[in-house]
């Protein structure tokens, strides 16, 4: 390692060593960045779950809707955490002129859908999950096509525990239950 010295005879730090000085103080700052950049993350994560009374909304999400499409379908999962079950009664979306809470079956090898009369159940202690091929959220006559990587509001209201908000994010239309971000999540 190379030195360097001053006229009166006093060692100076070396290039090298000036530059890691240089860096060391810098590093206080890159650590507060990482340490927003990791908070905001996780603040995202959190974010794409809603709480309303003992329900707890887990990442809605939706397919990208093809060009021409009339509707859309809405996922998640509802847990409840109370004592006593709640129903998901109705839903409401700006991107959509009707939205409903929908049942898809198979009944005699023909399969059915309709809106859920009375509301979903959300069981004391236990959940509700809405998923493709299943019970959904329908958004009919679209005003607005979803796509992939955006995001839309819709309004969810439970008969105890009372209305909130929450985000779809939207997914690919190749999408498949298990698949995706979401697939772990029961969508």
């Amino acid at each position: 390692m190379s030195h360097f010295f001053s006229k009166d005879g006093g060692r100076l730090a070396s290039p090298s060593h000036t530059l890691f000085q240089r860096r060391f103080r810098k590093r206080p700052v890159l650590a507060v960045f990482a340490a927003a950049f990791v908070f905001a993350s996780l603040h995202a994560v959190a974010a794409h779950e809603f709480k309303v009374g003992d329900l707890e909304i887990e990442h809605p999400w939706s397919r990208e809707a093809p060009a021409g499409a009339r509707v859309a379908g809405g996922y998640l999962v509802v847990n409840n955490a109370g004592s006593a079950p709640d129903r998901l009664v109705s839903a409401s979306s700006e991107i959509s002129a009707k939205t409903e809470v929908h049942e898809m079956a198979v009944k005699d090898g023909v399969m059915t859908m309709g809106q859920v009369d009375g509301g979903l159940e959300i069981p004391a202690g236990g959940s509700a999950t809405l998923e493709p091929g299943g019970y959904h959220i329908m958004f009919i006559d679209l005003k607005h096509r979803p796509k992939k990587g955006e995001t839309f509001p819709a309004t969810l209201t439970f008969e105890k525990a009372g209305s909130v908000t929450v985000e779809f994010t939207v997914e690919g239309m190749g999408v498949k239950e298990g698949e995706g971000q979401h697939g772990n999540h029961g969508g």
